[in-house]
């Protein structure tokens, strides 16, 4: 896999941490008056929502800038607390494990994951909106030729067929609780070996060419639709995953800031979109070709 670019934010992030002790206010918050930085993961559906809501505080009025693709959770959400960018689009589950590992269980219902995710960054200078209805989970997929010759439909039944089976999985999987470790955990599979995929598309031509067996896709991933797909999600059948609806996270001096019209405009998003609106505007770029912004625009234009 070739070395990743580093993102605008990351150096932003570097030189952060390399003046917080030299200086007790930062250059950064006078530029943080002129204009609602959003920030997006390094994956997809991450910088099509981030797009979706940027779109909203644009209709409101607002000044609006984007690092799209800034990198990955433990880039970008340390960047939020920090000042460096105003508004991320989480997930509920996946929030509370990475800023609280000792966190209710999966078990947990969004509006009990949403007030612990409010009680640990407020404090740290963040404001939880809102989650909408949409979610999306870590799925795990094989290909359809795979699940018919196996005969398999649940998580569980790979257990005895894993040490045999290559995984197939973004970099940071083997560190996150809620994949490759919550997989041993939970299920018990330990797989014969481990490969890293640079995209969910490429991790859906591993698993038709054969090359992995098993990989980590999301579940409102466009390409999993229909009887015809050539991948199928496999049920989490021990709930290994959290709730994990779309929630904003808005940095408090920028709430503060911009008031009633960000937050307004954030949670009339939040209150329209949908599990299916996802998978659609995740469909509209990775398979029609539109860029996050177009999806996003057409999104809105549609409502």
């Amino acid at each position: 896999m070739p070395p990743r670019r580093m993102s605008p934010l990351l150096l932003v992030l570097l030189v952060v941490g390399l003046t917080a002790c030299s200086s007790s206010t930062s250059g950064d918050e006078e530029h943080a008056e002129d204009t609602i930085r959003f920030a997006s993961y390094d994956f997809s559906e991450n910088e099509i929502l981030a797009a979706v809501y940027a779109e909203a505080a644009r209709q409101a009025g607002l000044p609006v800038s984007m690092d799209a693709s800034a990198g990955t959770r433990e880039v970008v959400e340390p960047a939020l607390e920090q000042g460096v960018v105003d508004v991320v689009i989480d997930y509920l589950g996946t929030a509370v494990r990475f800023v609280d590992p000792g966190s209710p269980d999966a078990t947990s219902p969004p509006e009990q994951l949403q007030a612990t995710l409010s009680g640990v960054l407020g404090p740290r200078g963040v404001t939880v909106l809102t989650a909408a209805a949409a979610e999306d989970q870590n799925g795990f997929a094989v290909s359809r030729v795979f699940a018919t010759q196996h005969g398999v439909t649940r998580l569980s039944e790979l257990e005895p067929l894993a040490p045999g089976l290559s995984f197939g999985g973004p970099p940071e999987c083997p560190e996150r609780p809620l994949c490759l470790p919550g997989l041993e955990e939970v299920y018990g599979l330990r797989f014969g070996s481990v490969v890293n995929m640079p995209s969910r598309a490429a991790t859906v031509e591993a698993l038709v060419a054969g090359s992995i067996q098993v990989g980590l896709l999301e579940t409102t991933d466009a390409r999993l639709g229909g009887g015809g797909a050539p991948v199928v999600l496999l049920a989490d059948d021990r709930s290994l995953q959290p709730h994990e609806n779309v929630v904003p996270l808005v940095r408090t001096g920028a709430v503060d800031r911009w008031g009633d019209r960000l937050t307004a405009a954030l949670d009339e998003v939040s209150a329209r979109l949908t599990t299916a609106d996802l998978i659609g505007l995740n469909r509209a770029v990775e398979v029609e070709g539109l860029t996050p912004r177009a999806a996003a625009a057409r999104w809105w234009a549609a409502g």
